[in-house]
């Protein structure tokens, strides 16, 4: 692309580092504009509150984030990161019952937030295309309805104000964007908006793993049931980096996890459908407090439909579409898009409708794991519901199908691989109806029901040394 010069791109985190990286592929000076100063190492940022929680980087998005970014998985995995075979190294009690543990056919990488960010930024920032201006803060945009042709910033310590101007101007800064704004100031219209809210609270604590956990300890979820009529409860153990398990409990509007050390074990233990996570960190060193988040509203901006784009703006990940965190589809679905987002531009180029075909392509990207989140969220009792879509006004109607799927999933083997393909965002749902598929569905369960956790016996022991041991909580 001769003559392609510089793009910004707001925001330092997951999805601005990652477009980051594939822009660098086609220009020749890309941007980072970050509110924040990047930490020197695996630490958390101000800018990234949510990053204390359970995070869940599925195989569908490391695969692409690999493919910018080559080597990030080894690095992860070097630093104290896990790879974990999926179903085989799940533990899942889900509403249907428990998951076996077929053979592998997905992954996930299994970190702190903070060690992913790490990893990606400086791989990242090898590339001698891509600057970072950290402790800028963005005032508004430069151009007008037709073109957007940079930003005004300001940095934060000397209060400097500078125009950057751009070829292309990508917001990446996530739920809190101020992008509507800055649009209404240039006279472009609001975006039609929906939104899904459960009133789902997060609560998190870190403990240290026990020595009979070695590196090979599965992930265990104990899933809310949508169907039925009482708050959603569940609970997340992650192996991390360090010898830590992360834990992360969720609760929707009136099912919320507690603050306190003594009640995130007592709803770790009772207050899910399942003790099996409450009685794993019964006994376990506790590395920090109990820390919880609201912001957990699935919440969908659609610049894709408005009328008047200027050319020169891309909008992308938490930005224009943010999914409630309990899926842990965020990071794989802005990876998504960003891989939307480069079709895009090798099939057009700069030229004219660029901005808008890669809202429109984002936007497609984004719709498998905003149904699914949604579409399961919107069942809860009290959910406040934004939205003229009649799966999500009216989503009993709409969920036979994919109830009948997820049940079989938990003990037909070529059922688990299409519904963990779609889960992981490594297919689309359009991709996974075939022949093969249905044929799976009408032979039906192929293996019994379970009726305890499918335990092997090393992962046994650590239940039997933690929930014997006395609690430090």
């Amino acid at each position: 692309m001769a003559g392609y010069r510089r793009v910004v791109v707001l925001g330092g985190s997951f999805t601005g580092m990652l477009t980051s990286a594939m822009l660098a592929r086609h220009f020749d000076e890309v941007f980072v504009v970050e509110r924040d100063e990047h930490p020197t190492g695996p630490e958390m940022r101000k800018g990234v509150p949510q990053a204390r929680h359970c995070h869940i980087l599925w195989s569908g998005g490391a695969r692409i984030a690999d493919s910018y970014l080559p080597g990030m998985t080894e690095g992860l995995l070097a630093a104290g990161a896990h790879r974990i075979g999926i179903p085989d190294g799940l533990i899942s009690f889900t509403p249907f019952g428990w998951q076996h543990r077929f053979p592998e056919s997905e992954f996930t990488l299994a970190s702190s937030r903070a060690l992913l960010d790490w990893v990606m930024r400086e791989k990242a920032l090898r590339n001698d295309r891509i600057s970072v201006l950290p402790r800028t803060e963005v005032l508004g945009l430069t151009g007008g309805t037709d073109r957007i042709t940079g930003v005004r910033t300001r940095n934060r310590d000397s209060g400097e104000e500078r125009r950057l101007e751009a070829e292309l101007v990508i917001d990446a800064t996530g739920r809190g964007s101020a992008m509507r704004r800055w649009l209404e100031e240039l006279g472009v219209p609001a975006p039609q908006e929906e939104s899904v809210d459960t009133g789902m609270v997060y609560a998190t604590r870190i403990f240290r793993a026990p020595e009979a956990a070695g590196s090979g300890f599965p992930l265990v979820s104990v899933l809310a049931d949508s169907r039925r009529p009482v708050p959603g409860r569940g609970a997340v153990l992650m192996p991390i980096e360090g010898g830590r398990w992360i834990v992360t409990l969720s609760g929707t509007r009136g099912g919320e996890p507690p603050a306190d050390a003594e009640g995130f074990l007592t709803y770790a233990r009772e207050g899910v459908r399942h003790p099996l996570i409450g009685n794993l960190i019964t006994g376990l060193e506790p590395l920090t407090a109990v820390q919880r988040s609201h912001s957990t509203v699935s919440r969908r901006l659609h610049y894709d439909r408005l009328a008047v784009w200027p050319e020169g703006l891309v909008v992308i990940g938490d930005a224009t579409a943010a999914f409630n965190p309990v899926y842990g589809h965020g990071l794989s679905a802005a990876a998504r898009s960003v891989e939307a987002f480069e079709k895009q531009i090798r099939s057009r180029g700069l030229a004219a409708g660029l901005g808008r075909s890669a809202q429109r392509a984002i936007a497609r990207a984004a719709d498998d794991a905003w149904m699914m989140a949604t579409s399961n969220d919107a069942s809860y009792p009290d959910c406040r519901v934004a939205s003229t879509d009649p799966r999500l006004t009216d989503p009993a109607a709409h969920r036979r199908d994919s109830d009948m799927m997820s049940n079989l999933a938990t003990r037909n083997r070529e059922v688990s691989r299409a519904a963990l393909a779609l889960m992981t965002l490594s297919t689309s749902i359009a991709e996974i109806q075939n022949p093969w598929l249905f044929a799976a569905l009408r032979r039906g369960p192929e293996v019994p029901l379970l009726t305890e956790p499918p335990l092997r016996p090393a992962e046994f022991a650590c239940l039997r040394t933690s929930a014997a041991a006395p609690t430090t909580a």
